[in-house]
């Protein structure tokens, strides 16, 4: 599994023209899922950003969690993620994850990280999706599952 997360000043998505998800100060997490990946996955990586040290303390050093800023995560579910562009000029994507398995860790994910108490949105699973976001910083950390 892989979250590419990004601090950002504000975020937010679009489907279609219509607002599905906004935040203010916090990190913008698109989620890969690979086939492989399962519920540890996405508790592993679901406990790691909301402890992540990527917010700065009064010195300005990047001391500080989502937990203790009270900022906002929006997910954004991107297959993209696992594209594989070492061969050829075309991404392969046969890592990812079939989307119903995808769509259920990405849901579990999603919940888990409702109950932390930190206020989260999402994009909407499998949609066009438009993606704005000012990147504060520039902060941007991969973060994975599988090493």
């Amino acid at each position: 599994m892989r979250f590419l997360i990004q601090r950002v000043s504000r975020a937010s998505v679009s489907v279609d023209g219509d607002l599905a998800g906004a935040i203010a100060a916090g990190l913008l997490v698109l989620v890969g899922i690979s086939a492989r990946d399962t519920t540890a996955d996405a508790d592993y990586l679901s406990d790691k950003i909301l402890h992540l040290r990527v917010f700065p303390d009064a010195a300005g050093q990047m001391n500080r969690s989502i937990t203790e800023t009270g900022g906002a995560l929006l997910l954004v579910s991107q297959f993209t993620l696992y594209g594989d562009c070492r061969k050829g000029r075309r991404p392969s994507f046969s890592a990812a994850a079939p989307a119903e398995a995808a769509r259920t860790l990405y849901d579990y994910a999603v919940s888990r990280l409702r109950l932390s108490g930190i206020a989260v949105e999402t994009g909407i699973f499998q949609a066009d999706m438009q993606v704005e976001l000012v990147n504060d910083g520039p902060v941007t950390l991969m973060l994975e599952s599988h090493l």
